[in-house]
């Protein structure tokens, strides 16, 4: 297999790609290039540094281990300086389409005089009470460099060299402040001055007491190790780690070092001294700018306006007055971004104030900042309706913010679970309870992403709403699991219709896999479509290399991780797999199997990987509607036809662009088309 580490380095190439694609629009470029930044923080911040610690675990351990982490960090430090020159070559042409376009970043030394006016009285209104330098060689313990954040590392000299240069640190604050300033400009130009820039030209006016009048000052980051060691209580006490543990991410250890190439080595030298770091600790030079996480959020307002594809509420509920009236009489996919998340919070919303309905039942891992989805929880419970939010806590880099949603629900008297010992809850479902005379009906979803409106407008996802009562049934079943204080799996067993993780998820693909394999030895037609973000699973990767070797046809759309070869001479099919990286990020999980013509269609909440089916609660669910069915086996061979933003997913993790026929094929146009076209037809 091919390491997962060293797959997941070949997917942020591809966002790289985007990046230096000069066919993408200029903003969305820069985006690319901002996206590859964060990624790349997250990977060191928790794949790197899981690496270094199995580097000091036993076998013994629960963990599962990699057989080589020292050579897989190795060369993850060489893929990395590459990748960085590619960004930095990247960022120099797109620095100078930018000026092409009357766009210019100012440094602090090409500031007119009325610039610099500007600038002074910013630092001095906005800046100067956000900042305390930090004179380090002044204090005995060296502090510690927060993650996501950058400093501006300092020489204070004299010209005259009449005193001992000294070095200084200065957070940036880009948490409180913006991180692009636009300046005043010539008419037709567009004048802006990073946030550490500003700060560059002002310090003559930070240190003036100390009598300092040459300053040479480079952008230093340090990346921390973001792990959490959880207690396996899952009472208050897991309340307590989190926090605790929140509080020690902030002193993890550090596992990546980027600097400034051109820093003063003495410097350089004094901060890797005192922080303790070694060749080991991924010292990376790099350019002047760091954290291009910030360049996400490059000033939009400076472009010419970029015409994006409008989401549409789908054909039956555009004039339907009730979202559940719709429900009960059928089942309804919602492709997300193209459809409107808007039906998700008009169902809850109806729901909590339809008199007739008794309870709501909810997952949730993202939840957007300002959450819609919890503004109608919290009015359901007002509304007197029973109300049960299973909220996982341990939503890495959401966890901060989900303690905070878990108090306000519950200060609003709805009732929030917290998941199981060792298990995250990532499956995303509902269900509600609605009574109608004497009858008691129920309906809910499952859904393939978070409900989460703000992400909800770029990931691509499905979510299948439902009143199908064998759906409904195990989704309660999995509700009774969750919420049961012993968390006993027998009361999954019950499931007849969902497959769940950690029960049976690896087994029923498996299963069906088997039926592929048996079918192509009995040279009947075989075959499966399988789209997930990340495929890692050993058990599972070698069944479809069995399948292959059988003469299966295998197809997979994978958007990031790909421990899977896809071509062996011994294999009497070769897999088929690509990877798509556009404007919305593929998130969805679909399993198409042939099954002999009775075609089975599935849409699940897990990629195939370990911590999924192992280490999770998730759930699939078979699309039975023939009509849902055949629209998602249409999306699906809209994807695997794509030639525009597919690249091949080969052995040797090139990231080749597919270019397979005439007419050029961008799959998202195209799905926008045809579920549009079937609204509008």
């Amino acid at each position: 297999m091919i390491p997962r580490d060293i797959s997941w380095l070949s997917f942020n190439a591809r966002v790289l790609q985007e990046a230096a694609d000069s066919t993408v629009p200029l903003r969305e470029r820069i985006r690319f290039l901002g996206i590859f930044s964060n990624n790349l923080d997250e990977f060191f911040r928790v794949r790197v540094a899981t690496l270094k610690r199995m580097m000091s675990i036993n076998k013994s351990n629960k963990m599962h281990l990699e057989e080589n982490p020292g050579k897989i960090l190795d060369d993850i430090q060489a893929t990395v300086i590459d990748q960085q020159r590619e960004f930095d070559r990247i960022w120099k042409d797109i620095a100078q389409e930018l000026e092409t376009m009357h766009i210019f970043l100012r440094t602090e030394k090409h500031l007119n005089r009325e610039q610099q006016k500007f600038v002074l009285n910013y630092f001095n209104e906005q800046v100067r009470t956000n900042i305390i330098p930090l004179m380090i060689e002044s204090i005995q313990q060296f502090p510690i460099l927060r993650d996501k954040s950058i400093y501006l590392a300092v020489v204070l000299a004299r010209q005259d060299n009449s005193v001992r240069q000294k070095f200084a640190l200065i957070e940036i604050p880009s948490n409180v402040l913006p991180r692009f300033i636009i300046l005043p400009s010539k008419e037709g130009e567009h004048d802006i001055i990073l946030l550490e820039d500003l700060i560059r030209f002002c310090l003559p006016h930070i240190f003036s007491y100390f009598g300092y009048d040459k300053f040479s000052s480079h952008i230093i980051k340090v990346t921390r190790d973001a792990e959490l060691d959880i207690d396996n209580d899952i009472s208050d006490s897991l309340i307590h780690q989190i926090e605790k543990g929140l509080k020690d991410r902030r002193k993890g250890k550090p596992v990546r070092f980027v600097y400034d190439k051109d820093i003063d080595p003495l410097l350089l030298e004094y901060l890797i001294r005192r922080m303790g770091l070694s060749g080991k600790d991924n010292l990376i030079p790099g350019s002047r700018i760091h954290n291009f996480k910030d360049f996400m959020d490059f000033p939009e307002s400076i472009f010419p306006p970029h015409t994006h594809r409008k989401t549409f509420i789908h054909p039956l509920f555009a004039d339907a007055p009730s979202v559940m009236h719709v429900i009960q009489r059928q089942d309804v996919m919602l492709h997300f971004p193209y459809h409107s998340f808007d039906t998700i919070i008009d169902l809850l919303r109806e729901a909590a104030i339809d008199p007739n309905v008794s309870s709501i039942k909810i997952t949730a891992y993202r939840l957007a900042r300002n959450s819609k989805i919890v503004n109608a929880l919290v009015n359901a419970a007002r509304n007197g309706k029973h109300v049960t939010v299973v909220l996982e806590l341990r939503a890495r880099f959401d966890e901060a913010a989900n303690l905070d949603w878990k108090a306000r629900l519950e200060d609003e008297g709805v009732k929030v679970f917290l998941g199981i010992p060792d298990t995250k809850v990532h499956a995303k479902l509902c269900v509600i309870k609605k009574r109608i005379g004497t009858k008691t009906v129920q309906c809910g979803f499952v859904s393939t992403g978070n409900l989460n409106e703000r992400t909800a407008q770029v990931y691509g996802d499905h979510c299948l709403l439902t009143a199908n009562r064998s759906v409904i049934a195990d989704i309660n079943r999995i509700f009774s699991y969750l919420e049961s204080p012993r968390h006993d799996v027998k009361i999954l067993e019950g499931c007849k219709t969902l497959p769940v993780s950690p029960l049976n998820m690896r087994d029923t693909y498996i299963r069906l896999i088997d039926r592929e394999i048996k079918n192509a030895k009995n040279k009947k037609k075989a075959g499966m479509v399988l789209k997930m973000n990340s495929l890692s699973d050993s058990l599972l990767i070698g069944k479809l290399y069995e399948a292959a070797k059988a003469g299966v046809d295998i197809k997979m759309v994978i958007r990031g991780i790909c421990c899977a070869y896809t071509e062996n001479k011994k294999w009497k099919k070769d897999i088929t797999a690509v990877s798509i990286v556009d404007e919305y990020l593929e998130h969805a999980r679909v399993f198409i199997f042939h099954h002999g013509g009775a075609e089975k269609v599935y849409i699940a909440s897990c990629d195939w990987m370990v911590r999924n089916l192992d280490h999770r609660v998730e759930a699939a669910v078979p699309i039975t509607d023939p009509d849902i069915r055949k629209e998602l086996v249409d999306i699906m061979n809209i994807q695997l036809s794509g030639n525009v933003k597919a690249r091949i997913l080969d052995n040797e993790q090139t990231n080749q662009y597919k270019k397979e026929g005439d007419k050029k094929i961008r799959t998202q146009i195209e799905i926008y088309k045809y579920l549009h076209d079937k609204q509008y037809k």
